[in-house]
């Protein structure tokens, strides 16, 4: 039932009284391995590929190539590349983005009267209409052109007398957007237009009416907006992480779930400089022509930007020169931060058996993610299934997303290390380790508090305080003195929590807490004098906590009286 409690001998649970049981044959001592059952892992449905390995192709008749490798079931344990893994530079990776088409906003215009007058008749009535170039689309009453065009024709009676007057009528006409046939047919007929007729000025499609029968219009009022829908813009959303990627120029594919079946080509040629606060992405504009209008705006489309192998090298992973790094699918990833979580199935062994990895997770490439740290090449990496997996090494005390700091013994003999603890002992000055030591001098009469079942009060975590207070973290540059101010903000925080609790079991929580920011810290710097890092498995429910101590005897801060001794020695500082 507490598979976390193991010992060299038969025995009884501490927790429960149950009988101890041999552990299964194969399982392994390795708190970052987890052994499973051939049954298990066909319940969990474990899926693996092969990273850093060439994967098959197969051509299809359009596009990009495809890949043809897929993942097998656990029974064959031979996996090959998962799917998109294979864009690893070969050929074009590509991009998935969703987004949506819209109408090309060089070619939108509105039509306007040129003069003032009351709307008459509307050949062009509701939106979605279609217009040529020079079709009529209204007509407009105008006093001012009436009034213009008898001026002309009374300046007509008078051209011998004063021709200057005839030219100044025609020229009012001009203005106000009548043209030469028009003049030269009222001079011909002597006929005033009243209903004066608007023509449009572009071939396109109506958007919005602007104006209705019987409505007055100011000379340069709209009257409709319209654009040419032969040409649409193809809108995807891109996400920060994936602008690094995309160039103008590059390839885009795409289908509408109108169409299925058809899929359009395309460039990009515009990628907006400007992120879009509310959804943190960037729109990537491609040109399509849409043929037959089978296209609308608005419409919603998922397409894929085959991004070349230039933009992706070096200079966007952030990795060195020379370094490698693999595409893993998305659901090999456990994500717990900066440095995620992978599991690889080991070789060779007698029952399935898969290794907890930290990996460092860098820019995403189509549905996968190029892992730059924590995988080798040939590595046989869970893609289905890593969060069962997980699940189990909780529950069994082994390395996991919730429990990262057992210690991983490697697979060279003796070697111990820590998982999430970085190492900057060699460059921490010893002032820095001296007043660290003195932190754990101040800290040690809150740990006696705690074993002797008392209380503390703010008046007792003084001296801590002004200890860490006393701590010179000028002494450490980047992401040392980062690390360090996490660390400080975490004691401070749990020390001041604990001094608000007024029950000894809440105040035991909060000094777990501050103990292991504390434990980090010495473990990360180094230390002035030699302490303990003590371990209960059975405190706060099974879940174990960690301590310090200036001497080897376990004195249990978490239980005091009830189980004085219980834990053990994890490592010395």
């Amino acid at each position: 039932m507490h598979p976390q409690i193991q010992q060299e001998e038969p025995g009884d649970c501490p927790l429960c009284g149950m009988d101890l049981i041999p552990l299964v044959t194969g399982n392994s001592n390795d708190p970052a391995v987890l052994t499973m059952t051939e049954a298990a892992v066909a319940m969990a449905r474990v899926r693996t590929i092969v990273v850093g390995v060439t994967p098959t192709f197969s051509l299809s008749s359009s596009g990009p190539p495809q890949e043809a490798a897929q993942l097998k079931g656990p029974g064959e344990r031979t996996m090959n590349a998962g799917a998109d893994a294979g864009a690893k530079e070969i050929g074009k990776a590509g991009l998935t983005l969703t987004g949506r088409l819209s109408p090309d906003e060089r070619t939108a215009a509105v039509e306007v009267s040129e003069f003032a007058g009351r709307v008459e008749r509307l050949f062009v009535s509701f939106a979605g209409e279609q217009v040529r170039a020079g079709q009529r689309i209204a007509t407009v009453y105008s006093p001012d052109l009436v009034v213009a065009q008898e001026e002309l024709l009374q300046a007509k009676r008078f051209a011998d007398v004063n021709p200057d007057l005839v030219a100044a009528s025609r020229a009012k006409l001009s203005n106000l957007k009548v043209s030469d046939e028009q003049i030269v047919k009222l001079e011909e007929t002597e006929e005033v237009i009243s209903d004066f007729p608007i023509y449009a000025d572009q071939s396109g499609t109506i958007l919005v009416t602007k104006a209705e029968v019987g409505e007055y219009v100011k000379a340069g009022g709209a009257l409709y907006t319209y654009t040419n829908l032969s040409n649409l813009w193809a809108l995807f959303d891109a996400y920060e992480q994936d602008l690094a990627r995309i160039n103008v120029g590059d390839k885009v594919s795409f289908t509408v779930p109108s169409r299925p079946g058809e899929t359009y080509n395309a460039r990009v040629t515009f990628i907006d400089p400007v992120i879009d606060p509310k959804t943190r992405t960037a729109a990537v504009r491609a040109e399509v022509r849409n043929r037959g209008g089978r296209l609308k705006p608005e419409m919603f489309i998922e397409g894929t930007i085959y991004t070349s192998p230039a933009t992706r090298g070096v200079e966007n992973t952030g990795e060195a020169a020379g370094s490698e790094s693999f595409l893993v699918p998305r659901g090999a990833v456990l994500w717990t931060g900066e440095r995620s979580v992978a599991y690889v199935e080991l070789p060779d062994t007698p029952v399935p058996s898969y290794e907890f990895r930290e990996i460092t997770v860098g820019e995403r490439v189509g549905d996968s993610y190029r892992i730059t740290a924590g995988l080798a090449a040939g590595d046989r990496v869970v893609v289905n299934g890593a969060f069962q997996i997980d699940a189990s090494a909780q529950l069994n005390n082994k390395a996991s997303m919730m429990n990262r700091d057992v210690l991983i013994r490697g697979r060279e003999a003796g070697e111990v290390t820590t998982l999430t603890i970085p190492d900057y002992r060699q460059d921490t000055p010893e002032a820095f380790r001296k007043q660290l030591g003195e932190v754990v001098e101040a800290y040690l009469p809150l740990k006696d508090r705690m074993v002797a079942t008392e209380t503390a009060d703010a008046a007792s975590l003084n001296p801590l305080r002004e200890a860490l207070a006393k701590v010179n973290m000028s002494l450490v540059k980047g992401e040392a003195h980062v690390y360090w101010m996490q660390q400080l903000e975490a004691v401070e925080a749990h020390a001041a929590a604990l001094s608000k609790a007024a029950e000894i079991e809440a105040q035991r929580e909060q000094f777990g807490f501050l103990s292991q920011a504390l434990i980090n810290a010495l473990t990360a710097f180094g230390v002035d004098g030699t302490y303990y890092v003590q371990h209960c498995p059975m405190a706060f429910d099974n879940a174990g906590a960690n301590w310090l101590s200036n001497e080897e005897q376990i004195r249990n801060p978490y239980y005091g009286n009830q189980m004085l001794t219980c834990g053990s020695v994890t490592d010395e500082l």
